[in-house]
């Protein structure tokens, strides 16, 4: 299993509006970046991955699971642009802010720290643990299968 990290503008989409889905998840469209369609990529369902409010928030607020592996996203004009498709899985009860990932020493090359513009990125299984774990997650819940 590999961990991933989705950003979203939650005026625009939210963790509620991803929980609002319900089993049936949603496309992660509107993506038009190559590294991270290239990441999406790589993605296989049963994948988790952090669901991270940018901009207003820049917090990781929820865990989500990869459902659906790349196909083409339906947004998109160019069948270049894939996505795949989430459901959410759980709340972080306590939302781990941008500050705080980069707070913690042993964060510090995760790629959002590094590269944080980048909506679509992959994150180790011991930075999801860590991650979790400062969520107040128990992090073998949170990356169970």
């Amino acid at each position: 299993m590999q961990y991933w990290l989705f950003k979203s503008e939650p005026f625009k989409w939210s963790f509620e509006q991803q929980k609002a889905k319900g089993e049936a998840g949603q496309e992660w469209d509107g993506v038009r970046n190559y590294q991270a369609r290239n990441f999406m990529r790589e993605m296989a369902v049963g994948d988790r991955g952090f669901f991270y409010h940018s901009n207003e928030g820049k917090a990781v607020v929820g865990i989500v699971e990869v459902i659906a592996t790349a196909h083409p996203d339906s947004t998109a004009e160019d069948a270049k642009w894939e996505c795949v498709d989430i459901k959410a899985m759980m709340d972080v009860p306590k939302p781990v802010t941008l500050d705080d990932v980069k707070a913690e020493p042993r964060l510090k090359d995760m790629v959002l720290v590094n590269n944080s513009r980048l909506s679509v990125q992959p994150v180790t299984a011991d930075e999801f643990a860590l991650v979790c774990e400062m969520g107040g997650l128990d992090p073998k819940e949170a990356m169970a299968s």
